[in-house]
């Protein structure tokens, strides 16, 4: 299947750094459109019946987070677009940002028109200082042609914490607490950022904006599923021919990513979602790739049959567990206890009770974890059960024998 570029359209045809090659190619008319053509209502309106849902990963619509944030009362209001992308194995928004600074900033300016905000902040995690260059010259040239709508857009860097990928954690940090999730509610777009409403949407669904005011909702709803419309980039890696970031239609196969374009051979397995995603074995290459299967973050990892996948699976939990910002017990313990588990099973030192233990974990801390975090922890650990419980247990009668053997020579 061949790509679908809307975010990715103006990727190798714009030059970051000068404005004029994005005029050239229709690049802000979108905002005069809704400045000169729409009221904020029917910015909402043509958002909502587009079906646009968040890109970062939990997929809430995103035309009714604006909606609530534009009918909560007060004047300040805030959007905050979350270019932190913590998730393992995304890069698809730094990819974005890097050939495309403009579109990020007219969705931005869009948005902020929608609900009534007049302040916007771009939130970069550590690693992504390089792009603060990028994203300066942007806005610069944005503000000096008038392009922004009136909208003042501030930079702010994170310190590499995974957890404020999470948009409550993000908030307290952008307010210069240490990042930890909040109680919920209130929800961000009736009491967010300083207490005042705020919509927080990642690098993705913002760059969906313009082309959505500029084709209608109509065209946007022709490209997908009846639940997942639209396309999304994924960024594909691990062991694939030809790794990178592409774009196709919600609703393709992942057969058709990672095999006819990516040039995936010898699969064992897929995580698909980063760290907090699904892990598909290969007899599943022909899932859909949506809201109502498999998506999350756009993060797409190959591992061949040459990999340990006890392995693997200790790893995603091992980076929970130092990640895990440790406000709430079932996620600062759970994920300790399940990093204990598979180190000891990686060691040949599992146990017959190990596997019932981890599924039981798994779904306290789904159900009881304060944030995305915790609650993730369960995605791939539960899969793992499901699709690969023959090599858990394989590992764990291995390690019964040894233990055994060495019982023996004793």
């Amino acid at each position: 299947m061949p790509e679908k570029r809307v975010v990715l359209r103006n990727c190798g045809f714009v030059n970051p750094a000068d404005i004029s090659s994005y005029v050239d190619r229709d690049g802000f008319k979108a905002l005069e459109k809704a400045l000169e053509t729409m009221d904020q209502a029917r910015v909402i309106e043509e958002v909502k019946a587009s079906g646009l849902r968040g890109r970062g990963g939990a997929g809430f619509p995103c035309g009714i987070k604006w909606e609530a944030a534009r009918n909560a009362p007060g004047n300040n209001k805030y959007i905050i677009c979350n270019a932190d992308e913590g998730e393992m194995g995304t890069f698809k928004d730094r990819y974005l940002i890097e050939n495309d600074p403009f579109s990020l900033i007219e969705g931005l300016a869009i948005a902020c028109y929608a609900i009534g905000a007049r302040q916007a902040y771009i939130y970069l995690r550590e690693e992504y200082h390089f792009l603060v260059k990028v994203l300066k010259r942007a806005i610069e040239q944005t503000s000096a042609k008038a392009f922004s709508g009136n909208v003042k857009i501030a930079i702010v860097e994170g310190a590499g914490a995974y957890v404020c990928g999470e948009e409550s954690a993000l908030m307290e940090s952008i307010e210069g607490r240490r990042g930890e999730a909040r109680y919920r509610p209130p929800f961000p777009p009736i009491k967010g950022l300083f207490g005042k409403p705020t919509i927080i949407n990642n690098v993705e669904t913002l760059m969906n904006i313009p082309q959505i005011i500029m084709n209608g909702w109509k065209w946007f709803r022709s490209i997908g599923t009846d639940r997942s419309a639209g396309t999304k980039a994924f960024s594909v890696s691990g062991d694939v021919e030809s790794p990178g970031v592409y774009e196709l239609p919600l609703g393709s196969r992942l057969r058709e990513l990672i095999i006819d374009l990516a040039a995936a051979k010898d699969t064992q397995a897929v995580q698909v979602g980063g760290a907090a995603g699904r892990l598909i074995p290969a007899s599943m290459l022909d899932v859909e790739l949506s809201y109502e299967s498999v998506l999350g973050s756009g993060a797409v990892m190959v591992f061949n049959r040459s990999r340990d996948l006890i392995g693997l699976l200790h790893g995603i939990v091992q980076f929970f567990a130092e990640e895990s910002c440790g406000k709430c017990v079932p996620c600062r313990e759970g994920t300790q206890i399940m990093k204990e588990i598979l180190e000891r099973m990686m060691n040949a030192q599992g146990e017959s009770g190990d596997l019932k233990v981890l599924e039981e974990l798994s779904a306290l801390m789904n159900l009881s974890s304060l944030c995305g975090l915790g609650q993730s922890v369960a995605m791939p650990v539960l899969d793992s059960l499901s699709y690969f419980r023959s090599k858990l247990e394989n590992r764990i009668a291995q390690s019964a024998l040894l233990r055994g053997l060495k019982g023996i020579n004793q």
